[in-house]
């Protein structure tokens, strides 16, 4: 081995080492958290360059995003000193099959200029596809069918053949073969089509395979776990001939399914290359024992995953701190007095994060950071104040305020849709300026004199009488049912809610923005709309700035932080209401808390409400339950602080009357219960069996439909019988008792 070959191993460990020298042949490399899999990427390129004596026009290295490719090229110029990583083939999927589909466009059945149609294109022609078919847009929403699309595309399904079970399938096929039509009319391709149409190219066209497998003979991929079906396709079709293919990933770190990530393309790799060597990264550089430990014991407990021991040389650490808060303002309150304290111990501001399942939560959050002047950056969303529904919701209540106020008039005429063409909005504008008035007012001489078309003129007098009657409900009614009565009124709801996560999303937004009035019931519509205005014109800050990160789980992929907060730890919120009846998607949510908590490098805080105002246990009053995945958090990584006082009794809507007790400890333990702490947890045993009859205080009887441990949780099916159906529950928390024993 020459000296330089030596220098790309010597700063390696012993398991890094052995993955970077591998032989030739199909290689995973499966990388723990924080495990160096960049390292080790970037130095298998090196290596095959030096030792194995590769051509770097033969390597294709791909990545998911353009910041990783640059990096990974940065990083290879400095190692190799010379002017050889330039003709490395280095950058994303989409990236890759666009230079490969204009390269080959004629055997593509494509034109070499064809457009790329982003986000926004891609809903302008299904808005169009959607008014050409006759559909309702308000049952068949433009973006949950563009999600079905995308789906089948991941998939590598044409239209001809998009599987048609029910009607809605129906629509969305007769959807998808006008939207493609529409899309090659335009020289055009969405994202997928990127990944779909290479693939289609790879599998037809031989002489088109044969030359890009010749080409590129050495493949690698980054974070290979987050693979969908056609970009799977691409690689085997590419590797199958000279069968160099590396890749690095981590079943445990798959959140990104909504997106049509499958982790199990790491078993189909395993299946289609039967040669396939495996090496292990478990040395993490980046968190205490303690915080590994913890994570482990999280993520021990899914299946279909490859087992490893994450250490790290450093022992010991501070541990996990766990805190229970009686709502989602006291959650808010303790993160930022903790990060006051960590600031005064020597920590600045941009070493802590906090992360949460929803960007709903960031509202509480910011609120308080805006309240002690802690300095604060959101990444991956939007400001909670500056988000669109928000922002539209917000200029409803302004116009009640004050009908006059041209730029609410202006955002939210014609949301959601009225039928107010630009034309028609143009006059109202014009007939404004001739009086020197507000378009509210131009509005209104319009209507009076008959000047509109009746269609146009019908659409504003609807708008113009929802003004009128708010303005008078504002006297009359709180805040909070003037708020009410504005998503009635408008259809709001139905509007945002479009079959998608993000309609979801944006829902749980403004349901949160409900919350915060709710919970001032004395405040007057000044009064709110002025504290939010003190919320919402905060600068934004500039990247100089030392500021708190606030940010989504989801967002939080591939980034580390001295000291991390997960907050809103609870059953509906982690693991999401919309998971619960999947255990696969389950399984993704506690993937997700393991990519939280594997963030931290020393300090890990977790904490959860009592009781939050929002979300999936509806009203105020009724009290939430602790995640299931926190049950598995050993006693010796854990931190549970004393709480202050006793919960106040709280009267569910079932009529059950709760004190706050949660599965954990109590503050003040008698000799028995220290004693038991010593003694290892028995093993979960089922309350419930199938065929057994219960009742629910407030559902009523049923039959157990099923009954399955997750983790040390037990999730119970039941089939109500007075009409309500079927429901998912969680058995430590369901107020519930059988009535027969099988």
């Amino acid at each position: 081995m020459n000296t330089h070959t030596h220098s790309l191993l010597q700063a390696l460990n012993a398991q890094q080492q052995a993955a970077v020298a591998a032989p030739n042949g199909p290689v995973l490399v499966l990388a723990g958290p924080g495990s160096g899999k960049t390292r080790v990427l970037t130095h298998r390129i090196a290596w095959m360059l030096a030792e194995m004596r590769v051509a770097p026009w033969h390597v294709l290295a791909v990545t998911f995003t353009n910041k990783a490719a640059r990096e990974m090229r940065a990083r290879l110029d400095k190692m190799l000193g010379d002017d050889s990583a330039k003709s490395l083939t280095i950058g994303t999927f989409h990236a890759a099959c666009a230079r490969i589909l204009r390269r080959e466009a004629e055997a593509a059945g494509l034109s070499s200029n064809y457009l790329i149609f982003d986000t926004d294109d891609q809903l302008s022609v299904m808005k169009q596809v959607v008014k050409d078919l006759g559909l309702d847009d308000k049952r068949y929403r433009p973006n949950a069918l563009l999600n079905a699309i995308s789906a089948a595309k991941n998939e590598l399904l044409p239209p001809a053949a998009y599987p048609v079970q029910t009607y809605y399938d129906e629509v969305v096929k007769r959807a998808y073969t006008r939207y493609q039509e529409t899309l090659r009319k335009n020289d055009g391709l969405d994202f997928d089509d990127l990944l779909m149409e290479t693939a289609k190219l790879l599998r037809s066209a031989d002489l088109v395979r044969d030359k890009y497998r010749g080409r590129y003979r050495y493949l690698l991929v980054d974070e290979f776990q987050d693979t969908n079906m056609a970009q799977y396709v691409i690689l085997h079709l590419l590797a199958q001939e000279h069968r160099s293919l590396y890749v690095v990933a981590d079943e445990d770190q798959s959140i990104y399914s909504w997106r049509g990530a499958d982790y199990r393309n790491i078993q189909r790799l395993r299946t289609d290359f039967p040669e396939l060597q495996q090496h292990l990264l478990e040395e993490n550089y980046r968190s205490t024992q303690v915080i590994l430990d913890g994570a482990q014991a999280v993520i021990a407990h899914n299946n279909d995953r490859t087992p490893k021991h994450l250490f790290t040389r450093g022992h010991g650490g501070d541990r996990i701190t766990l805190h229970e808060a009686y709502d989602e303002r006291e959650e808010a309150d303790y993160v930022v007095r903790e990060i006051m304290t960590l600031a005064r111990s020597g920590y600045t501001y941009s070493d802590i994060a906090v992360m949460y399942r929803t960007n709903a939560q960031s509202r509480a959050l910011e609120e308080t950071c805006v309240r002690y002047n802690i300095p604060y950056r959101l990444i991956g969303a939007t400001r909670f104040y500056a988000r669109k529904e928000i922002k539209d919701v917000l200029a409803y209540l302004r116009l009640a305020q004050n009908p006059d106020d041209d730029v609410s008039f202006a955002r939210v005429v014609n949301v959601p849709p009225r039928g107010l063409g630009a034309r028609t909005l143009d006059t109202v504008a014009q007939a404004a300026n001739v009086l020197s008035g507000s378009r509210y007012q131009g509005a209104l001489h319009l209507l009076e004199t008959g000047t509109l078309a009746n269609r146009a003129a019908q659409a504003l007098k609807g708008f113009v009488g929802l003004m009128i009657r708010w303005q008078k409900l504002r006297a009359e009614v709180s805040v909070a049912q003037l708020l009410d009565a504005i998503l009635a009124d408008t259809g709001y709801e139905g509007y945002v809610r479009d079959g998608s996560d993000d309609g979801e999303s944006r829902w749980e937004n403004i349901q949160a923005l409900r919350a915060v009035v709710a919970d001032a019931p004395g405040i007057t519509l000044p009064e709110f709309l002025t504290d939010v205005a003190l919320v919402a014109d905060i600068d934004e800050l500039s990247e100089e700035v030392r500021a708190v990160t606030l940010l989504t789980l989801h967002s939080a992929k591939g980034l580390e932080y001295p000291v991390v907060f997960l907050t809103g730890l609870e059953e509906g919120l982690l693991p999401h209401s919309r998971s619960l009846d999947s255990p696969q998607q389950v399984a993704e949510e506690r993937r997700l808390l393991y990519v939280g908590m594997t963030r931290a490098e020393k300090r890990l805080y977790l904490s959860y409400a009592f009781r939050r105002s929002w979300g999936q246990y509806g009203s105020s009053g009724d009290p939430s339950a602790p995640s299931r995945f926190l049950s598995d958090l050993p006693d010796a990584v854990l931190d549970r602080p004393r709480r202050a006082q006793k919960k106040a009794a709280v009267t569910t809507s079932s009529g059950v009357r709760s004190w706050g007790v949660s599965w954990q400890d109590s503050a003040v333990r008698t000799p028995d219960a220290r004693k038991t702490e010593r003694t290892p947890a028995p093993a979960p045993q089922l309350q419930y069996r199938q065929g057994q009859r219960v009742r629910h205080t407030h559902y009523g009887e049923g039959i157990v439909l099923e009954s399955q441990l997750d983790g040390r949780s037990e999730m119970v099916t039941v089939l109500f019988t007075n009409g309500i159906g079927a429901k998912r529950l969680l058995a430590s928390m369901a107020p519930m008792e059988p009535i027969s024993a099988h």
